[in-house]
């Protein structure tokens, strides 16, 4: 007998198969048992009727545990109120392992208790279908830049040094010496591009920042692209372009997860069917201020700043621009404007805030070397990183997506937790 996935059970309507999976569910009404099987791939209902199988397979059924793991032999047939349009016609079925009582009960939980049973959680339809969601975001990123020439380079986890800002550096001992988790991959991309023109990395990285709002990991991931000869315009057309091709691939792949996860899908549609909006941070302070913000010139954007600019379209908005002084170390200013860089943050619509954060980078030497100066980077950490401006430098730009914010988005979840496996906050270690 033949066992398949759940996720393919459309290939074999009206054949027999055995699925492997645990039990979800069971409901009982009369003569017929109903259980809602997973597999990983997916959940289907198998229908058991009192007369079809033997006292057995029927008491059995009956005495099924929540999340025991069993196998199910039957019949494939076509149900239109399914979600996956077919049910299982039970004709065997055998218990694996029987569990014990299952903390997570089929009622509602506090968030504290699912967090502590994350590792249970993780098991429920909404939080498959988020996980499914994020490994097609992620594969999509990396078909794309595959296909636009990118090769992946793996960035370093322990540095030397500060990318992003010393205040949210996580310190560790390294044999003697002070070494810090990743902030970012992007100095070492950098390195890779001037050996490979285009690049990218994927993996995890560490801010010490104690926040606890719902946009905030402690660890999170983020795709790093890096390009030569390519400017900030460039920059913006490919971040564009890459963001379409995600949010298009998501659509066609997994209109049910979304639709289970309650997700208007229309919203999504206006992201590939309208160029992105562009405002500099100077429009955006005005507007603010218009609007009875109290921002100034000079101010980061806070969470109702971003939502209240990217409110005014009904897809994502890139804001360029940015003042030198609130920006990272590494930014090439704009010709003529020194106190603005060429960096611009996309900022997803429906209150979602930065998914993006691009730039062109300094390649003068003697400038990036008073930036480091300006900032209190340890030049010695950074001696490396300037050679990259002393052996053949060229203009080159490069960009930011943190994962969990764009599956937070492409979602519609209200916090980043549910986005990663097994989420870091300010107060959360375990599991």
């Amino acid at each position: 007998m033949k066992t398949v996935l759940i996720r393919d059970i459309g290939q074999y309507n009206g054949k027999q198969v055995t699925l492997k999976g645990w039990l979800y569910n069971r409901r009982s009404s009369g003569k017929i048992q109903f259980l809602i099987i997973r597999d990983g791939t997916g959940f289907i209902q198998g229908v058991l009727v009192q007369s079809d199988v033997s006292s057995e397979d029927w008491e059995l059924a009956a005495g099924i545990t929540q999340e025991s793991s069993v196998q199910v032999t039957g019949t494939v047939k076509e149900d239109s109120r399914s979600p996956l349009g077919f049910e299982l016609q039970v004709e065997k079925i055998e218990v694996i392992t029987s569990a014990q009582d299952y903390p997570i009960s089929l009622k509602e939980h506090g968030v504290d208790f699912l967090l502590d049973h994350r590792h249970l959680w993780l098991r429920t339809p909404r939080q498959a279908a988020i996980m499914h969601i994020r490994n097609t975001v992620v594969k999509a990123m990396r078909d794309w830049l595959d296909a636009q020439g990118f090769t992946l380079v793996d960035a370093p986890i322990l540095t030397p040094a500060a990318c992003e800002g010393t205040t949210t550096l996580f310190e560790t001992e390294y044999f003697g010496d002070k070494a810090y988790l990743s902030q970012s991959g992007q100095l070492y991309m950098e390195a890779a591009a001037l050996a490979l023109g285009r690049v990218y990395c994927f993996g995890p990285t560490f801010r010490a920042e104690k926040s606890k709002t719902r946009r905030h990991l402690i660890e999170f991931w983020m795709m790093e692209p890096e390009m030569a000869f390519v400017d900030h315009n460039g920059n913006m057309a490919l971040q564009e372009e890459m963001v379409k091709f995600v949010v298009r691939t998501v659509l066609d792949k997994h209109r049910n997860d979304l639709a289970l996860l309650e997700r208007d899908t229309a919203k999504l549609e206006n992201v590939i069917n309208k160029p992105f909006a562009k405002m500099t941070y100077d429009e955006a302070i005005d507007y603010l201020q218009k609007q009875g913000h109290e921002i100034q010139w000079g101010d980061d954007f806070g969470a109702p700043d971003e939502t209240v600019l990217a409110n005014l379209h009904d897809g994502p908005v890139f804001v360029e621009h940015f003042p030198t002084a609130i920006k990272a170390f590494y930014m090439k200013p704009v010709p003529g404007r020194p106190e603005v860089v060429l960096a611009a943050d996309l900022l997803a619509p429906e209150g979602y805030g930065e998914i993006i954060g691009g730039s062109q980078r300094i390649d003068d030497l003697d400038l990036l070397l008073q930036r480091i100066q300006e900032h209190k980077l340890p030049e010695e950490a950074f001696k490396w990183y300037l050679d990259l401006r002393r052996y053949g430098s060229v203009p080159h730009s490069g960009f930011g997506i943190g994962l969990e914010r764009f599956v937070s988005w492409i979602c519609g979840l209200s916090h980043l937790r549910e986005a990663i496996p097994f989420p870091r906050l300010i107060n959360r270690l375990y599991p």
